[in-house]
Parts: C-alpha cells; sequence; structure tokens
C-alpha cells in the first residue's frame, strides 16, 4: 500500500451563496433536456449562476480534434463544477471521445451511478432493486493508447496502476459508509488478466481491512453481469474497473424501467462533473420527447455536491410525486399517454414542495453531516517514497512482422541469434505457444512474440544487451515492430506466461 493523505471536505456556506457553474448544453437531445432541467433549477432555487461553455460536435467539426477549445477550459478549472448535456463524437477520423478527456484530464477519477427501480409506477421486473456502481474514470482500455502493429494487428494497451486502484475503491467503501451501504462487491476478470485485474482485486482485499463492518465478495465480471441482470437486488455497492463498469452501469440503468432516469457524478480531487448516463440520442433530437429525468437526477447530484441539499431533496420528492401522479415521457409509458420533455419539467416544477406518499421521500444531508467525512487520497508519484522492491530484468519480448517462415522455421532462425545472454523460451501467436511443439491445427496471422529470456549461465542482463539482440534480429532481415521488457518484482514475475507456455 502507498502512503495516503487525508482531506476532509468542509464547505462555506453555500445555500446562500450563489455558485457559478459551467454548463454546456451538448449535443442531440442535449440542449431539450438541459433548458428543461435548468427551468427546474431555477424554479425550484438553486443557487448557481450558469457560465454556458460550446463543447462536442459543432466544435470537432469546426476543426478542433479535441472537441473543447482553449476558453471552455479555463471556465471548467476557474468553477470547478461541470453540468454537461449529452455529446455527440463524431465517427472515425481520429476523433476522441471528449468524456473520456474531460475526465482524464481533469482527474475525474469516481463515476458514481446510483440504479434504482420505481416500482410500481415504472415498469420494471426488478421492483427491489437499490445499487450503485462505482466506476473507474481514468485508466483502464480507456488510456486509449491502440496501434496497428502489422496489416492484421491491432493492439489496445490496458492500463491499470495501484494508485489509480486505491483511489478508486478506498472512495468505494467511503461512500458505502457514508451512505449506510451494507455492502461492496468487487467485480474484475482475474482468472484470465492476472496482472491487471489481479491488482485491482488484490487492492480492494487490502483496503477490505480496514473497514471490516463492511460486508465484501467479488465476482468474476461475466458472471457478475448477468447476476446484475437477474438479481439486481442482491447487490448493494458494485466497484471495478473502467470499461466493466460503463457496460454494466448501462445494463443495470435499463433494468431499473429505462436507461433515461439515472444521473452521473464524476469525481476528482479539484473538479466535479455531473451529467445523464445516456448518449445524444440523434435520432430523436427536436423532437421534444425526449425523458429529461436522468439530468435531473444529475443536477441533484450536482446540489448535494454544492451543498445545496434542502434543494436537492425538493427536486427529487417532485420527481417522484410526478410519477406517482401518472405523468411521464414516452420512453416509461410503454405505449401509454406521455408528456414531452417540457411538460414533463413543468410538471416537476409544479410539484415543488409536495412529498410522494408511495415512495419514500427523500432527505438529503450535508457532507459535513454524514458520519464520516474525509476522504483518504493516495500520494502523487513526486510525493511517494521510492517503493521498496527489487526489480530484475529476465528478459524481453520481441515482436515480429512475419508472413514468410513458419513457426519452426522461424524459432530454429531466432535460436541461432539468441546466445550467449539469452535463450529463446517461446514464441506465440495472438498469446498461443506456436514453436517449440505447436500445433498445426493452431490459426496464425502475421504477429508473432518471440519471447527471448536469459540464459541459465548468465548473472544478470541490461538493456545494452537487448540492443545488441535486437541488432542481430535486424542484421538477419527480420522487421521487429514492439518490444516488452520481462522484469521479476522481488522475485515474483511481472508478465504473464502464453498460452500453453
Amino acid at each position: 500500500m502507498t502512503q495516503t493523505q487525508t482531506m476532509t471536505l468542509s464547505r462555506e456556506d453555500v445555500t446562500t451563496k450563489t455558485q457559478t457553474i459551467t454548463v454546456a448544453r451538448g449535443d442531440g437531445i442535449g440542449p431539450e433536456i438541459m433548458d428543461a432541467t435548468l427551468k427546474v433549477l431555477e424554479h425550484a432555487g438553486a443557487n448557481i449562476k450558469p457560465e454556458f461553455i460550446d463543447i462536442g460536435e459543432k466544435v470537432y467539426l469546426a476543426g478542433n480534434t479535441s472537441g473543447i477549445p482553449d476558453e471552455a477550459w479555463d471556465s471548467l478549472r476557474r468553477n470547478k463544477v461541470f453540468f454537461k448535456g449529452p455529446i455527440t463524437t463524431p465517427q472515425g477520423g481520429g476523433y476522441k471521445s471528449l468524456n473520456v478527456t474531460i475526465r482524464k484530464t481533469l482527474g475525474l477519477y469516481a463515476n458514481v451511478r446510483p440504479n434504482i427501480s420505481y416500482a410500481p409506477f415504472i415498469k420494471t421486473k426488478h421492483p427491489n432493486m437499490d445499487l450503485v456502481i462505482i466506476r473507474e474514470n481514468e485508466e483502464d482500455l480507456y488510456a486509449g493508447i491502440e496501434h496497428q502493429q502489422t496489416p492484421e494487428v491491432v493492439q489496445c494497451l490496458k492500463l491499470i496502476t495501484r494508485p489509480g486502484c486505491e483511489k478508486i475503491i478506498r472512495y468505494a467503501f467511503k461512500y458505502a459508509r457514508q451512505n449506510n451501504r451494507k455492502k461492496i462487491t468487487c467485480f474484475t476478470k482475474d482468472n484470465i488478466m492476472k496482472l491487471t485485474d489481479g491488482m485491482f482485486h488484490k487492492v480492494f482485499n487490502e483496503i477490505a481491512e480496514e473497514y471490516p463492518e463492511i460486508e465484501t465478495e467479488h465476482w468474476i465480471i461475466d458472471i457478475g453481469m448477468a447476476k446484475i441482470a437477474d438479481s439486481p437486488q442482491d447487490f448493494d455497492v458494485i466497484v471495478m474497473p473502467n470499461l466493466y463498469g460503463d457496460i454494466a452501469s448501462d445494463v443495470a440503468a435499463q433494468i431499473t424501467g429505462s436507461v433515461g432516469l439515472a444521473g452521473s457524478a464524476n469525481i476528482g480531487d479539484h473538479v466535479a462533473m455531473f451529467e445523464a448516463i445516456h448518449g445524444s440520442a440523434p435520432d430523436i433530437a427536436g423532437k421534444g420527447i425526449a425523458n429529461p429525468s436522468g439530468l435531473i437526477h444529475g443536477a441533484i447530484m450536482m446540489l448535494v455536491h454544492l451543498g445545496q441539499v434542502e434543494i436537492a431533496s425538493r427536486i427529487h420528492n417532485a420527481w417522484l410525486k410526478t410519477l406517482e401522479d401518472g405523468i411521464y415521457t414516452g420512453d416509461i409509458a410503454k405505449g401509454g399517454a406521455s408528456v414531452g420533455t417540457m411538460e414533463f419539467a413543468e410538471a416537476v416544477i409544479a410539484r415543488l414542495g409536495q412529498k410522494p406518499t408511495v415512495y419514500e421521500p427523500v432527505e438529503y444531508k450535508n457532507e459535513e453531516q454524514a458520519e464520516t467525512n474525509d476522504i483518504t487520497l493516495p500520494l502523487k508519484a513526486n510525493e511517494r517514497p521510492k517503493a521498496d522492491v527489487v526489480r530484475k530484468l529476465d528478459g524481453v519480448d520481441v515482436f515480429l512482422y512475419n508472413t514468410e517462415l513458419s513457426p519452426d522455421e522461424l524459432g530454429k532462425k531466432l535460436e541461432t541469434l539468441a546466445g550467449p545472454k539469452f535463450s529463446l523460451a517461446v514464441i506465440t501467436n495472438r498469446g498461443v505457444k506456436v514453436y517449440p511443439h505447436g500445433f498445426p491445427e493452431t490459426f496464425t496471422t502475421d504477429h508473432w512474440r518471440c519471447r527471448f529470456q536469459i540464459n541459465e549461465s548468465q548473472d544478470n542482463i541490461t538493456n545494452e544487451d537487448i540492443i545488441q539482440l535486437l541488432d542481430q534480429i535486424q542484421q538477419a532481415g527480420l522487421d521487429f515492430i514492439k518490444t516488452e521488457h520481462l522484469y521479476t518484482f522481488n522475485g515474483v514475475l511481472g508478465y504473464s506466461l502464453g498460452q500453453g507456455q
């Protein structure tokens, strides 16, 4: 475990102070649901002042491939609270997801997505569902580091860091404690990805020891997802890496009755962003039929973050009363009578000050009133002492582009190049051993991983030895396209074995 620092959250009397927030209306249905939601906030008496920015599709198509101009970044960093409508990322053309860019650039490491069913007024097969998915928001495959290495093979790097795991898992436990949640479940696929997902699971187990009052469990992601779809009432809080969390939270939101109901908070050390979890739905844009509920719930989470808990409670109770009174947008009316986007917002406004009678009324509390109000964060890399770890270079994986030599021909040629520092341990293709003793049934492509490990006669190897090996491979007319060093850490392998190795 790395050293940590403790930060106690304390706020000014923001219930009487107007807070300037950065607002982006978004693309597709974004402007419609944002205008409806801002109208609800205005009538509820929210003490906010919107500062609007342009981001997204219009900015992309104007030639800015990031989708966000400098002045928008200035607003976000100045105001520190971002209320965002859904964004459209143009397909193809190398455009990067603006959502991912904002989350990673501003360090919004925790994505919090409550998923609650609203039976009996919204149809669902899971009337007792009340789970919160806490998704790591910066790492994993969403690092977006991809390369085409051969005509037939592309790769995407999955990056998991110990500090990243600690931040999100510790946040999940603090969230559970502050919100009187009794159980946290961790989802990974560490039966296959033993190093990356294995680290996430290991850190989860370590931090769980600090919270003996909270029940913990671990599920492999595939059966865990099946359990969410079948028995969501069995879960309370679920924490998981980025990609799994993205998929699982949409599944969970949909089975509550509609993906259009859920809001989302993206929390960082310095900035927070609030939004609906759904996309920009360009197919229904401009028709005035989109459900603003997801963005309304994002706004409620924002108000709680700002300390305006009475207003948040007022809006949430009015929204629940609106459902009880049978007023629905088309996505939840399921073919019955429905109202449009603004009409739904106006129905919520008309019920401000009322409380539901079937649903339990909501009463939010300020963070200062919570039983525990400190958040423990890992120190940044330059603040941590150097880890007491013995790292030893054990070999190198050399990736080759080859369309001419068979596995046996390639292996015999590489064996003559390996000595005296290295020995050729294995050649794999798509992770499966093809040399030595490969099977002719194994399908191969043009991308070969050739593992060279330190010869038993050698005490150590260096980067210079690897450079000399690469030079020999080059001189032999072979095309290397990538290398990965193989290390042990305190004697433990820091690399995976090939299938069949």
